[in-house]
C-alpha cells in the first residue's frame, strides 16, 4: 500500500486500528489477533470488564441499589459496545472487525466509572443527592414553572423573527464599513442575509473553524452575518464562542483551545480530577443526574459519557475555577442575541429513519426483493436544529422552546407525572455529545472508512465482497447506539404532515447523532422558508474534501423541497462518468421510468460525448478539473417552463478571469439570481505561516512526496514544505482529540491564509447581491408609486 494512502486512511480510521497494521499485527478476521499494544488493550478491557461484572454481582448480594445505580448500568453498556455487532449474521466477520469500531478513548472509561459510583450513588449528602435537590429549585432553574406547548408550523418562531429585525438594523453600519458605503446610504430592505457554516470533523474542524471566523472577523464579514450553523466540531466552536470563556471574541477563543486541547479527552487522571473534585464536578455532572433522575426511560451510553468529557476539555475555562451554570444550557445563548449584535447559531444532529422489517410471529422474515429495494431508498435522515430559542424539525413542521428540551410531551404539551418530573433544560455536555457523535455511524459508514485498508491487504478480497453484499443491511446497523431526547410529537400524528414516518409516534425517545452522517456540511437548515439566505459562505474542514462532495449532495435535497435558488451543481468537480454510472443516475437519482431511462441509456451508447460529465459542460459550475481556495456559484430563481433537469450553475470569478469580474457580477446582480454560494474548502497553502523546524507534524516524509507528485499531475497548488497539509498530516485525523499549541498556530494560519486568497471575491460578492437587493427595492417602490398614480381619483 502506497504511503500517501496509508497516511489518508491514518485519519479516517480509528488510530489503535492504523497501529494495529503498521505493526504488522492486521490478521484475518476469522482468526484471533496476535498479541500487540492493540490486542493487549483489548484484553486488558476485557478483563477489566469480567472483573467488574464479577465484583458487580458480589456487591449486588451485599446492596440492591447498587444493581441499580446509574455507572453500574453504564459499565455494562460500555462492555457491550464492543459485543454489539456481535449477532447471527455477522459473526462471520469476526471479533476483530468489531473491535475497530469501538473509539480507543471509551476503553478507559469502566475503570473511571467505577470510581464516580460513590459520588452519583443519590445516597443523603452525595454529590448527585444535591444535583437532585438543586434540580428542583426554581430560582436556580426558572424554567421548570413554565408550561411549555408543541409549536406546529412551518414558519420562523416569533423570537427568531424579532432577532431577524434586530440584525438587519445591527447589520446596517457593518455593511456600511464593509463595502465602504456611507452608513444612511443604506436601506435596511438592501441589507443581505448572510448565512456562515462549519463542517464536521471533530477537533480539526473547531480548530480550523476557529481560524477561518476569524479571519472573517477581522475582514469585517463577520458583523454583517445573520446566521452561523454547524456540524459536529463547528457546533462546539458556536458553543465556546457564544460562551463566557471567550466572551464573543475569536482570539480569545484560539487561546482557549491552546489552554485546553493538549491533554486527550479521556486522559484518567486529568477527567477523573474533573469530574470528582469541585466545582468543575457539580458544573459537569449537573446534567447527567438530572437526565437520569428525570427520565428514568431514558437511555445512556457512549455518547453521555463523551459529552461529559467533551465538556470537561472544552467548557472549563483556564485555572479550572471560573466555571458558569449559565454557559451550559443553549437557551442561556439568547442574552448574546437581544440587541441583534451577533449571529443566530445554530446547531444539527439527525435522526435515522429506517423502515421497519416485516415480521412473522415476532420473527423477521425477508421481503421481496422489489419491496426491499424501495426500503432501502427509503432509508433517511430527518435532520433537527437546535437554536436558543427552538428545537425543531422541519420535516415534521413542529418544534419546542429550547428551555423545554429534556421534557416528555404527550398530545402536545408537557407530560408530568410522577414517572415524568419537570427537570431543568438539557444541558451543553449531553448536546455536546450528540452533535459530535459520529462514531455512532452505521456499519455501511464505518466500512466505507475502512475498506480501502481492507482491500489493499492480500486475501481479503472475499472479506471485501461478503461484507459488499450485506450493504443493504449494514446500513440498517447502529453498532453504537445514538442518544437519546424525549420524544415531543408523542400523540401529535393527527396534527403533523402525513409524510411523518409512523416509527417517529411509536417510540418516547427520539435517538440523535451526529448530522454529518447526512450531510458534512450543515446547509439545510439554512435554505428553510423563512430564512431567505441570500449568501452563504461555508468553510469545508471535512475528511476527504474532494472524494466527498457535500455541496452537491445539497442539489437533490434542494429538488425535492422545490428550492429554485440553489445553484445545482456546485462542489468538487467529477470524473468522466462511465456509462454505468450513467445507468445508475438516470434510474434511481432522477427516479424517472424504465422506459425513460432505457432510451436515455441507448442515447448515451450512442453519443458517448454526451455522458453526465459535468466537467466538460458548456457554462457548467465546474469547467476545470480543481477548485480553488474560494469558489462562488450563484442559483436562479427563473420558472421553467420544462420538466427537464435544471443547467448546472455557471461557476464565477474563475481564476482565468484575474482582471475581469464584470460576468460574474453580472450574474450576480440579475434579478432572478439565486443563493450565491462561497466556498472555502481547507487546503494546503504555500502562503500559510511556516512552522518552527522543531515541531514534527509531518511523520511520514515519504507520503508527502507522493502527495506532492498527485498534486503536480493535477496542476493543483504545491505547499510549502513547512505548511501543514490536511489531506497527509497526521495530527489533522478525526479521532484525534490532542492538539499542541503550535499546532492549532499552523491550522489557525492555514484557515486564515486561505481566506486571505478570496477576501475581495467575498467582497465583490456581498457588493453585487446588495445591489441586486437595492434594484429589486426601487423597482417595487417604482411599480407601487405606479399603481398608486393610476388608482389616484382627484377631488
Amino acid at each position: 500500500m502506497g504511503a500517501a494512502r496509508m497516511s489518508r486512511l491514518r485519519w479516517t480510521v480509528p488510530p489503535a486500528a492504523i497501529a494495529a497494521y503498521t505493526a504488522g499485527q492486521w490478521t484475518h478476521p476469522k482468526r484471533p489477533l496476535q498479541q500487540s499494544h492493540f490486542s493487549t488493550t483489548s484484553a486488558q478491557y476485557d478483563a477489566n470488564s469480567k472483573s467488574q461484572s464479577s465484583s458487580s454481582k458480589q456487591s449486588t448480594s451485599q446492596n440492591a441499589e447498587d444493581q441499580n445505580s446509574v455507572w453500574f448500568k453504564i459499565v455494562q453498556k460500555l462492555d457491550e459496545v464492543k459485543h454489539t455487532v456481535g449477532v447471527p449474521e455477522w459473526g462471520e466477520l469476526g471479533e476483530g472487525f468489531t473491535s475497530y469500531i469501538v473509539p480507543d478513548w471509551a476503553r478507559l472509561l469502566p475503570a473511571t466509572a467505577q470510581k464516580l459510583q460513590r459520588e452519583l450513588s443519590m445516597a443523603p449528602g452525595s454529590l448527585a443527592d444535591d444535583i437532585w435537590k438543586e434540580a428542583h429549585d426554581p430560582d436556580l432553574n426558572p424554567e421548570i414553572l413554565r408550561d411549555a406547548k408543541v409549536r406546529v408550523s412551518g414558519d420562523l418562531c416569533e423570537e427568531e423573527k424579532e432577532f431577524r429585525r434586530k440584525r438587519q438594523h445591527h447589520a446596517i453600519k457593518a455593511l456600511s464599513s464593509y463595502l465602504n458605503i456611507p452608513e444612511g446610504d443604506i436601506h435596511p430592505e438592501d441589507v443581505p442575509v448572510i448565512a456562515m457554516c462549519g463542517s464536521g470533523g471533530g477537533l480539526r474542524a473547531l480548530v480550523a473553524g476557529t481560524g477561518s471566523y476569524l479571519a472573517a472577523q477581522e475582514s469585517g464579514l463577520w458583523d454583517c452575518v445573520t446566521y452561523t450553523a454547524g456540524v459536529s466540531g463547528s457546533c462546539w466552536l458556536q458553543t465556546l464562542y457564544n460562551s463566557s470563556i471567550t466572551d464573543r471574541n475569536f482570539n480569545k477563543l484560539v487561546d482557549h483551545l491552546k489552554s485546553r486541547l493538549d491533554v486527550h479527552i479521556a486522559f484518567p487522571p486529568k477527567a477523573l480530577n474533573l469530574l470528582t473534585t469541585a466545582p468543575t464536578n457539580k458544573y459537569l455532572l449537573s446534567g447527567f443526574v438530572e437526565k437520569l433522575k428525570g427520565d428514568p426511560g431514558a437511555d445512556f451510553g457512549l455518547v453521555d459519557i463523551y459529552g461529559l468529557l467533551l465538556a470537561a476539555r472544552l467548557m472549563v475555562p483556564r485555572g479550572e475555577l471560573g466555571v458558569l451554570d449559565s454557559d451550559l444550557k443553549l437557551s442561556q445563548q439568547q442574552a448574546n442575541l437581544l440587541d441583534g449584535s451577533n449571529p443566530l447559531p445554530i446547531y444539527t444532529a439527525v435522526r435515522h429513519e429506517i423502515p421497519m422489517m416485516e415480521k412473522e410471529n415476532g420473527e423477521s422474515v425477508a421481503m421481496p426483493e422489489e419491496v426491499m429495494r424501495e426500503a432501502n431508498r427509503e432509508a433517511w435522515f430527518q435532520w433537527f436544529e437546535f437554536t436558543p430559542y427552538e428545537f425543531f424539525c422541519e420535516e415534521l413542521g413542529a418544534g419546542i422552546p429550547t428551555w423545554a428540551l429534556g421534557r416528555h410531551f404527550q398530545g402536545g404539551s408537557s407530560d408530568l407525572s410522577e414517572e415524568n418530573f419537570p427537570i431543568p433544560e438539557l444541558r451543553i455536555p449531553g448536546l455536546m455529545g450528540i452533535w459530535g457523535s459520529a462514531f455512532c455511524a452505521t456499519l455501511s459508514h464505518y466500512y466505507k472508512e475502512i475498506r480501502p485498508l481492507v482491500t489493499g491487504l492480500a486475501g481479503f478480497g472475499g472479506i471485501d465482497s461478503l461484507i459488499q453484499g450485506k450493504n443493504r443491511d449494514l446500513i440498517r446497523v447502529h453498532p453504537i447506539d445514538p442518544a437519546t431526547i424525549p420524544n415531543y410529537v408523542m400523540g401529535m400524528k393527527d396534527q403533523l404532515p402525513d409524510s411523518c414516518p409512523e416509527s417517529i409516534f411509536q417510540s418516547t425517545h427520539l435517538r440523535l447523532m451526529d448530522a454529518g452522517m447526512s450531510n458534512n456540511l450543515p446547509i439545510y437548515p439554512l435554505l428553510r422558508p423563512g430564512r431567505d439566505v441570500d449568501i452563504l459562505v461555508a468553510f469545508d474542514a471535512s475528511a476527504d474534501i474532494k472524494r466527498e462532495n457535500w455541496l452537491s449532495v445539497v442539489d437533490g435535497y434542494a429538488k425535492q423541497r422545490g428550492i429554485k435558488s440553489w445553484p445545482v451543481g456546485a462542489g468538487w468537480p467529477k470524473a468522466s462518468d462511465s456509462l454505468e454510472d450513467t445507468e445508475k443516475a438516470l434510474r434511481e437519482s432522477q427516479n424517472i421510468s424504465d422506459e425513460k431511462a432505457n432510451k436515455k441509456i441507448t442515447n448515451a451508447q450512442s453519443h458517448p460525448e454526451n455522458q453526465l460529465d459535468p466537467s466538460k459542460k458548456t457554462g457548467s459550475a465546474n469547467t476545470d478539473s480543481e477548485l480553488g481556495y474560494c469558489n462562488v456559484w450563484v442559483g436562479t430563481t427563473e420558472e421553467r417552463t420544462s420538466h427537464g433537469e435544471p443547467p448546472p450553475s455557471k461557476r464565477l470569478f474563475h481564476p482565468d478571469t484575474t482582471t475581469d469580474h464584470s460576468e460574474s457580477e453580472f450574474h450576480l446582480m440579475r434579478p432572478d439570481a439565486g443563493i450565491a454560494v462561497v466556498y472555502f474548502p481547507l487546503l494546503p497553502n504555500p502562503s500559510a505561516p511556516e512552522l518552527p523546524p522543531a515541531v514534527k507534524i509531518r511523520p511520514l516524509a515519504a507520503a508527502h512526496s507522493m502527495k506532492n507528485e498527485a498534486r503536480e499531475e493535477d496542476k493543483g497548488p504545491t505547499p510549502h514544505p513547512n505548511t501543514i497539509d490536511p489531506d497527509v498530516d497526521d495530527f489533522l485525523s478525526t479521532w484525534n482529540f490532542i492538539y499542541s499549541p503550535e499546532q492549532i498556530d499552523s491550522v489557525v494560519g492555514l484557515a486564515k491564509a486561505n481566506f486571505a486568497e478570496g477576501n475581495e471575491q467575498v467582497r465583490r460578492v456581498v457588493r453585487a447581491v446588495y445591489e441586486r437587493r437595492k434594484a429589486d427595492r426601487l423597482r417595487r417602490e417604482e411599480e407601487e408609486a405606479r399603481k398608486s398614480m393610476e388608482n389616484f381619483v382627484p377631488l
